[in-house]
Formats: C-alpha cells, structure tokens, sequence
C-alpha cells in the first residue's frame, strides 16, 4: 500500500436540482481520478442545497436509506474509476431516525465504512439538531486500500477530542466533509475572524496528532428558502494541512474548484518521533474530560 497519496478535492457550489448536481459530481471525480487522484473528498451533503437553514418536514424526503440510490451511483463511479471516494450522505436509517453520514467507497466499489456526524449544531441558518440524531457509532477510522481513513462531518472539526480519539484508533489522515459560510450581514472583519478560527483550530488537530488534515467545503451563495434571512454564502477555502499544521493547499473562497494534492502519510511518523506527544499525554490526569463542565 502506497504512503503517497494523492488527494482530490471537490469545492462545489449548489445551485442545480438533485440529478444535474449529482452528474457534476460525477464528472468532477472522474476528471481528478483521470489526473491521478486516488483518493477523492466531497463537500458535507453534497447532493442537494444546504436545507438546514429552515425547519420543514418535506425536507425528510430528501434523505434515503444506506444502501440506497446515492450509494449505488458513487459506488459506480468509485468502482469504474478505481478511486477511493468520501461521500456525504442525507441518511433514513427508519421512519423518524435520520442522521447526518459519511459514506466511503473504496476503489473496488465496495462501501468501506460509515461514520455519523456526532455533534451537531443548532443555530441560525444551521438548524441540523431539527433533523439529524448525533451518531452512534463513535470514532471509529475507516480503512480502504489508501490507508486507514478517520472522518468526521463538518462541526466534529471545531473538537479536539474527536480528532485524538480519531488519531488514537490509528487513524492515518483526518477528513472532514463541510458546510460552513457566513452571514452575509457580518462584517468583513468579522468574517476574517471566523474563518480564522475555523483553519486554526483545523491545524491544530493536525499538530496535536501528528496528522495531514483534508477540510473540503461548500462554495457559493445559497438563498434562505423562507426568504426569512439573506441566505448563506458559503466560505469556500477548502484546505489540507500537513501533520505540522502546514498548509499544503488552500482553495479560493469564491470559486468552484477540482484539485490534486500530494500528501505524504510517510511524514507522520517522521513528525511524531520529533513532536511525541501521544508518548507524553498524561492519560491518569484526564478523567475530568468526560464531564459537561468542572468549576
């Protein structure tokens, strides 16, 4: 199994119906695989608009159970281009129980895991908590012939105690599929800072844990459908960082975007000979972690 990777990321705006959109995904990942990509990362729910930004019950009908249509087209695609493939998924897992899941497809088509996004938010413009049950399969790496993949789905990223128990399952890179954007009434002050803190927290998890990070979000203006708020203009930036924080690749913030990064899984046991953190953790001193808060 090749330490080299090449990782392919699509920074996709949504502005199609469900079937358009799904077709330009489809041709985003065979154009990367066709340049080499063997690892192909999309953006959090990626085959519709970013519904969450209201509370409607038809919105369930958008979700579909595991295996289902979704899962059958990616596994084709991941299948015919021979390319390992990180999907985003509205799942029905029954009647009232959905969740919010990562599906990986490993070169032979075959599903290589799930992971269910664990933490979720509820705020203005993101009201996830309305129709997603956090995951209940816990932080569990995924392995493909790639090597041993630990994802995660968007607001997992801003927790430093998933990405470490990610890293101490064995994970080799951590993913996060994303949807974050701003407000359109921030300022650009503001703006700057939160998207600031969303990259920092990021390279931190991959300093702390000795691992490449591969963030890929959203790009794009997308209009509130109560027409309650001015929509959410999704940030862009989609990045990989290397296991000492570096920033190997950042996309615009604006466009859509297909690129290739090289990623050197090599480089991690290079960094924590250097950098041994999981050797000095103090695992006796750490039970208050499990508490809500401790004055």
């Amino acid at each position: 199994m090749s330490r080299k990777l090449k990782v392919g990321i699509v920074q996709q705006a949504v502005n199609e119906p469900i079937g358009p959109n799904m077709q330009k995904l489809g041709r985003n990942i065979e154009a990367l695989a066709a340049g080499g990509a063997n690892l192909v990362v999309l953006q959090e729910l990626h085959n519709t608009p970013y519904f969450c930004q209201t509370e409607d019950t038809r919105m369930f009908d958008l979700a579909e159970t595991i295996p289902g249509p979704s899962t059958e087209y990616f596994s084709a695609i991941a299948a015919r281009c021979g390319v390992v493939i990180v999907t985003s998924l509205f799942e029905k897992r029954a009647v009232g129980l959905y969740h919010n899941t990562a599906v990986v497809f490993d070169a032979d088509g075959s599903i290589a895991g799930v992971y269910r996004k664990m933490h979720i938010p509820d705020d203005p413009g993101y009201y996830e908590k309305f129709y997603f049950t956090p995951g209940d399969i816990g932080f569990q790496p995924i392995d493909t012939s790639v090597g041993r993949l630990g994802v995660m789905v968007c607001w997992d990223q801003w927790y430093p105690e998933a990405a470490r128990l990610m890293a101490l399952a064995g994970a080799e890179i951590l993913i996060y599929p994303t949807a974050i954007g701003w407000d359109p009434a921030d300022t650009d002050d503001e703006q700057m800072r939160q998207l600031g803190a969303w990259q920092t927290v990021q390279r931190g998890h991959a300093v702390a844990n000795g691992l490449p990070v591969v963030t890929v979000n959203r790009v794009g203006h997308e209009p509130d459908p109560s027409g309650v708020t001015s929509g959410a203009c999704f940030w862009g930036n989609s990045f990989v960082a290397g296991p000492q924080g570096e920033i190997l690749y950042q996309a615009p913030a604006n466009q859509e975007v297909n690129a290739i990064v090289d990623v050197d899984l090599e480089r991690s046991e290079s960094v924590r000979r250097i950098w041994p953190f999981l050797r000095d953790r103090r695992i006796e001193n750490y039970g208050d972690i499990t508490k809500r808060f401790r004055l």
